[in-house]
């Protein structure tokens, strides 16, 4: 097996007043929506919950190929994705939360290309800050690292990134030749969020053109 998809959905910490995983998007609820993005790129899907009554929520609405694991502990960032590094048999793992309905497949694909070969393949800014939440890991360095920062009670991805080595960066302007928006990384935080994300669901308008 050489693809698989982590999606991380263990963060409790949400402003709405509801399980945000089940919060409907065009009819369809937001971790739906994030297993639909990977089907069909990966072998396996592996999502991480913060619980049992959450998987058991959760596990009604998709796949039943679809694997759950709970987060033990810690619900911190890092324990979610080493959670899932143990638990997945993929070669590279793409991680992504549970609140991005817009992962690019293209994007995606091209990031799982990259990656052959090196421990990582990140997305980059210009002004160099990184999407290590919508990033392709080679598993058994990504396992590795996040262990040596969990030691050291670094509970980010950034610390289990900081810790590793041959990691390729992708510009933000290679993706958005396949991705023009950027609506890859766009999540669902806040209800004005979820408004917008509706809004981005519909088509774009296109200006007519008069006629002398």
């Amino acid at each position: 097996m050489d693809r698989a998809a982590i999606i991380l959905a263990n963060d409790s910490s949400s402003r709405f007043n509801c399980d945000k995983g089940l919060l409907e998007l065009d009819g369809k609820p937001l971790i739906s929506h994030a297993v639909d993005t990977v089907k069909g790129l990966v072998e396996e899907i592996v999502v991480v919950t913060s619980s049992q009554e959450c998987t058991n929520k959760y596990s009604k609405l998709v796949s039943s190929k679809v694997r759950f694991v709970e987060v033990c502990g810690s619900k911190s960032p890092l324990t979610g994705a080493l959670t899932g590094l143990e638990a997945t048999n993929g070669e590279y793992s793409a991680f992504l939360p549970f609140d991005s309905p817009f992962v690019s497949k293209e994007v995606l694909s091209l990031l799982f290309d990259c990656c052959l070969g090196k421990s990582a393949v990140i997305p980059r800014y210009t002004n160099m800050e990184i999407e290590p939440l919508h990033a392709v890991y080679n598993t058994k360095n990504a396992l590795k690292a996040a262990k040596e920062a969990i030691v050291q009670n670094k509970m980010d991805i950034q610390s289990m990134v900081e810790k590793m080595r041959g990691i390729r960066y992708i510009s933000m302007m290679v993706i958005e030749q396949l991705d023009p928006d950027l609506k890859t990384f766009f999540q669902v935080n806040t209800s004005l969020d979820l408004k917008k994300a509706e809004f981005m669901l519909k088509p774009r308008k296109t200006s007519k053109k008069k006629h002398l």
